[in-house]
């Protein structure tokens, strides 16, 4: 169904929908809450770790990037568990790419974070 609002209005709606889905995951999902609570402590230091406001942002982006993984997985999980209880090899298979999609963003940061710690400690 279309949303019938329009301009600011929808943009204020889709705000509180998206406010919404981080209250529900974070309800949700125990995984959601440590990658938040891991991200929080971390964050601040991409202000040690990186010298210009544009690797900061590097550092602190990919940390994001991992929540915004995690939230698309958390959604093929709930969609997958709406349809059924039971084991079918296609909802196992949605799961587990969404599982390797989560997996591929922690290395993606672990990667941009190792570059960065090795740049420093070796300057």
């Amino acid at each position: 169904m279309k949303s019938p609002h329009t301009g600011l209005r929808r943009v204020v709606y889709a705000a509180g929908y998206s406010w919404k889905g981080f209250r529900s995951t974070w309800k949700h999902e125990a995984a959601f809450r440590q990658e938040v609570i891991l991200i929080a402590i971390m964050a601040p230091f991409a202000f040690w770790l990186g010298e210009t406001a544009s690797e900061r942002t590097i550092l602190i982006g990919v940390l994001l990037i991992v929540l915004v993984v995690e939230l698309l997985n958390s959604a093929v999980e709930s969609v997958v568990d709406r349809i059924g209880d039971e084991y079918h090899k296609l909802s196992g298979r949605a799961k587990d790419q969404g599982s390797a999609a989560v997996f591929l963003s922690f290395f993606i940061a672990i990667l941009v974070w190792g570059g960065f710690l090795i740049s420093k400690i070796m300057s």
